[in-house]
């Protein structure tokens, strides 16, 4: 099985054990006729565009895919239609998918028109790595637009779990988030990585971030991988109600973590982010972007491009990291013609 050339020596087998079929599936179903499922969910009540339609039809509303509703992706979604049909003649149309790995097959097949997905799934998708859904399938239509925000790995568990570190989730039950998404191969990396733990050793679970919340909350599960800038709205919510834990990863957890997969970053959630959290969790994150495909027009991209950056101080969440400056950090996928235009 190739290992992601210069990148990482890491033994992916129990992430491609765990997403291997299933990922296969679920990207499969994104190069079919699409998700009856997301199409139920979008942001507001409008119909869907006809994927049949001509890219001057689509051009004028933009299909875009973000992730859960519990998640950083969907409400920053949806500041950003705001300020693209504020300052453009462009519509929005906001889907709440199963995230990155999703996202990336629903722009392969020109479902989307633009998404947001996990840098290291871009970097996997577009070289054609890593996992199952991608192996031997490289996703070279790919095109990045702007990184925009450190997406922070948050290992939640509740004070009756017992759990202190990874190490105490052996025999555990674990949400690692939905099937296939970036969050489940960031948490089965981190796991197998730091503590050796494969998917024979605890009992895997997968939803979105907002049954996860309930899972801990009605102690159902031990421990759940959440990812998303901080303050994450699942995780929020939840402290509000329920007493939770945040399991820090020290800097031997740290490094075993980026040694293996140089996406990871050093992170530290603020003490006081989340009810009841007072003291810093150190741990690590992955970048958050925005892609669209090749053949997506580049005036349109270039003109949603300077909306949102031109535009910046509008937004409310993750604010402090949305900026020209740092637009192309981490950026792993070659930039679409119109994102080079703005950004020059």
């Amino acid at each position: 099985m190739a290992n992601v050339p210069d990148r990482s020596d890491f033994d992916r087998r129990s992430v491609l054990k765990a997403t291997g079929a299933l990922g296969i599936a679920g990207f499969a179903g994104c190069l079919g006729n699409g998700d009856d499922d997301v199409a139920d969910d979008t942001a507001d009540d409008t119909d869907d565009t006809d994927d049949t339609a001509d890219d001057d039809e689509r051009a004028d509303v933009i299909r875009w895919h973000a992730g859960g509703t519990g998640g950083t992706y969907y409400p920053l979604s949806g500041e950003l239609e705001t300020i693209i049909e504020d300052v453009t003649n462009y519509d929005v149309q906001v889907s709440s998918t199963g995230a990155s790995v999703e996202n990336v097959g629903s722009l392969e097949t020109g479902d989307a028109d633009i998404a947001l997905i996990q840098n290291d799934i871009a970097y996997f998708a577009y070289n054609g790595v890593a996992l199952d859904a991608f192996e031997g399938n490289p996703v070279e239509s790919l095109r990045g637009m702007a990184s925009l925000y450190p997406e922070t790995i948050h290992i939640i568990t509740h004070p009756e779990a017992g759990v202190d570190t990874l190490e105490d989730l052996d025999g555990q039950r674990v949400n690692t988030g939905d099937l296939g998404s970036g969050t489940q191969v960031n948490a089965l990396q981190i796991l197998e990585s730091v503590t050796g733990l494969t998917t024979d050793d605890f009992d895997e679970v997968n939803t979105d971030f907002a049954q996860a919340a309930d899972q801990i909350r009605d102690q159902d599960i031990e421990a759940a991988f959440i990812v998303g800038g901080w303050p994450v709205g699942a995780v929020e919510e939840l402290a509000t109600t329920t007493d939770i834990e945040l399991i820090d990863l020290d800097a031997d957890a740290r490094e075993a973590a980026m040694a293996d997969a140089e996406w990871f970053a050093e992170d530290t959630i603020p003490g006081g982010t989340y009810d009841g959290v007072d003291e810093d969790t150190d741990t690590v994150s992955v970048q958050a972007m925005m892609a669209t495909r090749e053949d997506f027009d580049a005036d349109v991209v270039e003109e949603v491009t300077a909306a949102i950056f031109d535009n910046a101080d509008r937004l409310t969440i993750k604010a402090d990291f949305i900026n020209v400056d740092t637009a192309q950090d981490g950026m792993p996928i070659p930039l679409h013609e119109g994102a080079e235009n703005y950004f020059g």
